[in-house]
């Protein structure tokens, strides 16, 4: 996928507190964020799908494992960094040449075992181009024999019929692929590499041939914001199972984008106009890197009278915002652990400690999931148990990841009451 990790992952989990990236089995009301189009992050694949129950049953937001951590719902996780496209928005910068460092295929594997011993997170192989490393379906295979749900991040320019194939053989359940312009022109530009957008259509066909369900997620830059209608047709049409928008993250390329990045009062702008045109469509819509969505929801449906309930709204109604940390967290290329691909924090390396034990004491993801140590005015807003702020914008725009929102235009009310 090219989200360049979770950004744009196709999965979701049921009960999922995170969302990017991605789908899961099992069917959820229309416009569910999380999982199959009959019934999200995912996703990043924002959100593929919906996610498994925890241990011992145990589901929804508030699920803990034995030690009151949080479980696990998804993890999007970096297989490789390299990439054959050069997208204006890559956080990983990443080039067509192998990386140093990578995990072996015995540590790869090694890895995915410790997976369910956090829960029964959802797995989205992303990357970098997850099909540029040579055992990705001896992974997605082993990780599918622990009875993880698996997706994938692909940008779609290396997926032939054989590929699709092979896919659905190793256990990926559904894709995610990036549309960021509705023709040739914008998107390849976007994308650094002319025929990209073919490559996405082709990519389309194939895995229609085999049955396998994909959706499509979108940047939101000042440049697209004028075919968002467009593009969401497009995806309409070529019967993807949902649309993601994603809203960027100024870290890696993205950072030289500048003029490109909206503003505090255009991103309000569009999550109002999302609120707006989810009610026009049975499609499966979620916004992704956009926490104060989950405020403006709110916002909203108390204006028009409408129970912010799983059967009116979906995971958007029973998730949090911002999950880095919390629900869900990347494991990059070499084995770091972060709250998400955006967001550089070494919260801890599995070659040194097991993965379970960093998902349960990184200082880091602690201090995450403390709303106390949280500043500005995301520490005291109203809306933080729903919101969180994006951390990774924190942490690019104000240089800390426990700073307030740079992007949020919102006011807390006099005292921040919870």
């Amino acid at each position: 996928m090219n989200e360049r990790s979770h950004e744009r992952t196709p999965v979701q989990a049921s009960g999922h507190p995170s969302g990017h990236p991605a789908a899961h089995p099992g069917k959820h009301p229309a416009n569910h964020p999380g999982g199959k189009s009959e019934g999200h992050p995912g996703g990043h694949p924002g959100n593929i799908g919906h996610g498994g129950q925890g241990p011992r049953g145990a589901h929804g937001p508030t699920a803990t494992l034995e030690d009151g951590s949080p479980v696990c719902r998804l993890i999007a996780w970096e297989v490789t960094r390299s990439c054959n496209l050069a997208c204006k928005h890559c956080r990983a910068e990443a080039h067509l040449e192998p990386y140093p460092g990578e995990l072996s295929t015995d540590e790869a594997k090694a890895l995915i075992d410790t997976f369910p011993d956090v829960g029964n997170p959802i797995i989205i192989f992303t990357g970098g181009e997850p099909l540029m490393r040579h055992d990705i379906f001896e992974l997605v295979a082993h990780a599918k024999s622990k009875g993880l749900r698996c997706v994938m991040a692909p940008n779609g320019t290396l997926v032939t019929a054989e590929i699709a194939r092979k896919m659905v053989e190793a256990g990926i359940e559904r894709c995610s692929l990036s549309v960021d312009g509705p023709d040739a022109a914008t998107h390849d530009e976007f994308r650094g590499v002319e025929g990209s957008f073919q490559g996405v259509l082709n990519a389309i066909e194939h895995f229609k041939s085999v049955g396998l369900e994909f959706q499509i997620n979108t940047t939101v830059t000042r440049g697209n914001l004028g075919s968002f209608k467009d593009i969401f047709q497009l995806a309409e049409r070529v019967g993807a199972a949902a649309w993601h928008i994603f809203l960027l993250v100024p870290t890696g390329r993205a950072a030289q984008l500048g003029a490109e990045v909206i503003s505090a009062e255009e991103y309000e702008n569009v999550l109002n106009w999302f609120y707006d045109f989810r009610k026009t469509t049975t499609m499966q819509l979620k916004a992704t890197c956009a926490p104060h969505y989950h405020r403006i929801l709110r916002q909203r449906a108390k204006e028009d009278g409408t129970p912010v309930t799983f059967e009116n709204f979906g995971l958007d109604a029973v998730s949090r915002g911002c999950l880095g940390g919390v629900g869900f967290c990347f494991i990059s290329h070499t084995g770091q652990v972060q709250p998400c691909g955006y967001l550089e924090l070494d919260c801890g390396q599995v070659k040194q400690t097991p993965f379970p034990q960093v998902w349960r004491a990184s200082r880091q993801f602690l201090n995450l999931r403390d709303p106390k140590t949280y500043t500005g005015k995301c520490g005291s807003c109203e809306y933080e148990r729903v919101c969180g702020g994006c951390r990774a914008r924190a942490a690019t725009m104000r240089g800390d990841y426990l700073a307030e929102e740079p992007l949020c235009s919102h006011t807390p009310r006099k005292g921040g009451g919870k």
